[in-house]
């Protein structure tokens, strides 16, 4: 599955360290990572990349051409067009896997969450969410995501913790789902703590899988 990551989280990436994965060299590295080794298959030309990853396309061209270098990206050329991609150095296994553990929330409850029945929205929040803002901190240990149920009784919670269960196999991370009605996450009374907390701080929104009539 392709998963296009979120232009917020891509401009995150831009400059410093990232908070999630300080040992790499800068967040315009990680997200070009992230990009492409979270989908091996996709090809991208050097202007769509830079696009993807909101960066400029000196700063991309040097990265991908130190990454190209070491094996972990490879390209190839069709006509005026240079198309980058993940590549076969036996660096990429073990550096992709790093990349999902720091990075893959977004796309793992995504792929997980995302296809469930009657759910009107999906949110990591949390310690993740906010280290993805660029806040500072320790490595999160588990990912809290909050699903918001179209109805009181729409989605199926058996169905909410199996997919927490699938997606925490994925990160060996504790994923922690919280079903809410979206009338009470519309609401947000000031009784209600938890959503009270979650309005406030960082929260990345997940995508929901396209359904028959809008695919």
């Amino acid at each position: 599955m392709t998963f296009r990551i979120n232009r917020r989280y891509l401009q995150l990436m831009r400059s410093n360290a990232p908070a999630l994965l300080p040992v790499l060299r800068s967040r315009l590295q990680a997200g070009i990572l992230a990009t492409l080794l979270l989908s091996p298959d996709m090809e991208l030309s050097l202007t769509d990349l830079a696009k993807r990853v909101d960066g400029s396309m000196g700063g991309v061209h040097n990265e991908v051409e130190r990454l190209e270098q070491a094996g972990i990206l490879t390209s190839r050329q069709v006509g005026r067009t240079r198309l980058v991609r993940a590549g076969a150095s036996a660096l990429v296994e073990p550096l992709t896997r790093l990349i999902e553990l720091a990075f893959g929330p977004q796309q793992v409850v995504a792929e997980e969450f995302g296809g469930l029945q009657g759910v009107a929205e999906i949110l990591i929040y949390g310690s993740w969410a906010a280290r993805l803002h660029g806040e500072p901190g320790a490595e999160p240990r588990d990912i809290d995501v909050m699903v918001v149920a179209s109805t009181e009784q729409s989605a199926d919670r058996a169905d909410v913790y199996a997919a927490a269960d699938r997606a925490e196999k994925r990160l060996a991370k504790a994923v922690n789902p919280t079903v809410v009605s979206a009338k009470r996450w519309a609401t947000q009374s000031q009784d209600d703590a938890l959503l009270q907390e979650i309005s406030t701080r960082p929260v990345v929104k997940i995508p929901l899988a396209a359904t028959e009539n809008e695919a």
